[in-house]
């Protein structure tokens, strides 16, 4: 009965191991794409990996923006010429699940422009969400 127990355990854990290690591909294959439409300075896709939502919080450098509209023309004001998103870079340093559909994301900004380079950090929130993942809160300054 023991050896039951622990094989049932072992096969339990190896479950959510392979889960998360899954779940974290996909997070950093969605940020992968943000960086590329980013840097193709196409905006409005690189709002898709945001959820979609009144409740979309952003934290930046000027306070906090509510809801995914209002954070996309944030965005389009601050970014307006491609020469403003230069090309995007991402160094993840942590990603950590705070429960089963939930993750955090901390890590570095690096943005390289002729209009001068721009570096940052940040902690953003991921949710999956209808079965994708979306950024549901984003601090980065």
């Amino acid at each position: 009965m023991k050896k039951l127990i622990l094989s049932l355990l072992v096969v339990i854990c190896s479950c959510a191991s392979s889960n998360e290690e899954q779940d974290k591909k996909e997070i950093l294959a969605l940020m992968k794409h943000q960086e590329s439409d980013w840097s193709r300075h196409d905006l409005d896709c690189f709002m898709l990996g945001y959820w979609k939502s009144d409740s979309l919080k952003f934290q930046g450098k000027k306070g906090i923006t509510y809801g995914w509209k209002q954070t996309l023309e944030k965005y389009k004001k601050s970014y307006p010429y491609e020469e403003d998103t230069g090309k995007l870079k991402f160094k993840i340093r942590s990603i950590s699940r705070i429960e089963s559909n939930s993750y955090y994301v901390m890590g570095e900004y690096h943005l390289t422009r002729e209009v001068g380079n721009a570096d940052g950090i940040f902690m953003i929130i991921f949710k999956k969400i209808k079965g994708e993942w979306k950024i549901i809160a984003d601090t980065s300054c």
